[in-house]
């Protein structure tokens, strides 16, 4: 038995980081502060599985986001692997975004 434990807090926080790096072309405010980011799961393997979803089903980046998102958290040293699963259950409203996005598209 290792001595190791993982922080997979920290490491949620920089994935969290590295997703709000990433933007809607359509809208000027980071996927996650949209809410399209539903989960965030690390086991203890360092694999990271992350559940989103997409403002609509023929959102015009729904090939290329969720592989952008793929690249950029594996891209991360203690992430030994990342997938993607879009879903469209819940289907996604603007409810799901941030105060801070919502003010930055002036909703609020």
């Amino acid at each position: 038995m290792s001595d190791t434990v993982i922080d997979t807090e920290a490491l949620g926080e920089k994935i969290v980081r590295v997703l709000k790096t990433i933007y809607d072309p359509e809208i000027p405010v980071d996927i996650y502060e949209l809410g399209l980011i539903y989960d965030v799961l690390v086991n203890e393997d360092y694999d990271v599985k992350i559940l989103m979803t997409l403002t609509s089903p023929n959102c015009p980046v729904a090939e290329t986001l969720p592989l952008e998102v793929e690249e950029k958290v594996k891209s991360l040293d203690a992430v030994n692997n990342a997938e993607v699963e879009i879903t469209f259950d819940p289907p996604w409203s603007q409810d799901l975004m941030s105060e801070e996005a919502k003010l930055e598209l002036g909703m609020l």
